[in-house]
């Protein structure tokens, strides 16, 4: 039986642009990993792994072009995104190759024996070394700064681990492109190429994840798919660490001071964040608590008015649009849901952008309307209206984890809803936003893109500094002669590493 292709399709028509390449069989799968953790040896230098990553910056930046004009080809993100993406790509790898310089990731911990202690204690040293070979699942969404040479694949490289990625079928042709770019950067540098592997095809991601070379796992995707890795690592033998993100409602509550305040700002503000990108941000602000009454009825308003003048568009893929237009006509046929702006089909491939309105009432407990309290990965958002602090407080209650979580507060005097919410909203998500839009992840040491589940699996950050931890275990030495310890930990620390000395 012959391997199946993988076709690169263009989401504008529908129509095969190429084949790129085979799925993988258990067999290659196997090969790939082998080939990946063989090597992992030569990622010991950190010297060495920092100018690989600021090498494959410098390829991928040489290489934009052909790499945009594919991955425009594949998703219809279009050339202005993905510049900048292709930036934002750039230099996450510039950022970890200045963390790997600096080594404050190591964690490093020294203290000396002290036998006047009680009980006495003896020299123990600590830092962290990295896990293994990592597998990689690249997100349909971002087709570079979260996929193969994205983030999880950056700061696993930058831990010191190979890392063998399974390409996402949305963009097999920028997957492949990127890779190549990875692997030269890696042959320039000195390093082996198979610090970097590609594999492609459903069977060849369900075998990654059961390899018993692999060691951790990153992945960004939906929750169904997400979760039926994370289940099948925590089965295997010998359990592995499983970091994904796997969905998020991100939700906004609008206090009744902002709402009078300003209800045409924020109406416009969420307007253009809900539809950024065609919906399909996985920090989307997908759910939102307005009041009733007239203020809320303006912010409504505004809100009809930016998503109405906004264009249709083209979803990364026909499925994507499938599930979405199904999504979205499910949810508009539950009692006492309004459509101000009805989102679904624009032609045969494209799609408009929409939201929909429920009473919060209706949410306060279990039934169908639940629906609604789960992510609808496009451009569309719920706005359900409240009308007490109690109604809000419990609907709140009701909500997932999340990445992301917002509070629209007023901006002149006080707003005594303000302090409540941000306490309310904080144990729902990573990140929480004042007066802002959740759309767009600075890379920044402070950043923390994650939250509860099902927003990820693990309390950790795929974007920042930070990230590289998800690819680590700390090891302490006790009582171990200088000349036997590594040279990072040391007396007299030959490196000149930052670490706590005690």
């Amino acid at each position: 039986m012959s391997a199946a292709p993988v076709w690169s399709v263009d989401p504008r028509s529908g129509n095969p642009r190429e084949q790129v390449a085979v799925e993988a069989t258990a067999e290659e799968v196997d090969r790939a990993v082998r080939a990946a953790h063989s090597v992992r040896g030569a990622l010991a230098d950190r010297t060495a792994r920092a100018a690989f990553l600021r090498t494959a910056a410098e390829l991928l930046e040489e290489s934009g072009p052909h790499i945009i004009e594919a991955a425009d080809a594949e998703t219809a993100l279009g050339p202005a995104r993905l510049t900048g993406e292709l930036a934002r790509t750039a230099a996450q790898l510039r950022d970890f190759a200045e963390a790997v310089e600096e080594g404050a990731y190591l964690d490093i911990r020294i203290d000396h024996e002290d036998g006047s202690r009680t009980p006495p204690r003896p020299d123990l040293r600590r830092w962290k070394i990295p896990l293994g070979t990592v597998a990689v699942y690249a997100a349909s969404n971002f087709p570079l700064a979260f996929s193969v040479p994205g983030g999880d694949t950056a700061s696993a490289l930058a831990a010191g681990c190979p890392v063998v990625v399974k390409a996402h079928p949305g963009h097999p042709a920028t997957s492949e492109l990127c890779a190549s770019v990875l692997r030269r950067a890696a042959a320039r540098t000195g390093l082996p190429e198979d610090v970097v592997t590609l594999v492609h095809g459903f069977d060849a991601g369900v075998g990654l994840i059961r390899h018993p070379l692999v060691s951790a796992a990153g992945f960004t995707g939906s929750v169904r798919g997400g979760r039926a890795l994370f289940d099948a690592a925590a089965a295997r033998p010998v359990p592995i660490p499983f970091h994904g993100e796997l969905g998020s409602l991100n939700p906004v509550v609008v206090t009744r001071a902002a709402a009078a305040g300003r209800a045409g700002e924020i109406g416009a503000g969420l307007g253009a964040s809900m539809t950024l990108g065609v919906g399909q941000f996985c920090t989307k602000p997908g759910f939102v608590l307005a009041p009733v009454g007239d203020a809320g009825d303006r912010l409504v308003k505004a809100l009809t008015e930016t998503v109405s003048s906004t264009g249709s568009g083209v979803m990364l893929d026909h499925r994507m649009r499938d599930a979405f237009l199904t999504g979205v006509r499910e949810r508009a046929e539950l009692p006492d849901v309004e459509a101000p702006v009805t989102p679904g089909a624009d032609s045969d491939h494209t799609v408009s952008a929409g939201f929909l309105t429920v009473p919060a009432g209706r949410l306060t407990a279990d039934g169908p309307h639940d629906a609604l309290l789960e992510e609808c990965f496009g451009p569309v958002t719920v706005i359900a209206r409240y009308g007490s602090g109690d109604e809000a407080a419990a609907v709140l209650a009701r909500l997932p984890g999340n990445l992301t979580a917002t509070v629209q507060t007023a901006t002149e005097g006080e707003d005594p809803e303000a302090a409540g919410l941000l306490a309310a909203l904080t144990p729902l998500a990573g990140r929480i936003l004042v007066n802002g839009w959740p759309t767009g992840v600075a890379v920044a040491p402070a950043q923390h893109h994650g939250g509860p589940y099902p927003a990820t699996t693990s309390p950790t950050t795929s974007v920042g500094a930070t990230a590289i931890e998800r690819w680590l275990r700390p090891v302490t030495y006790q009582n171990t002669p200088d000349a036997l310890l590594p040279p990072e930990l040391r007396e007299a620390n030959p490196l000149g590493l930052p670490r706590r000395v005690g």
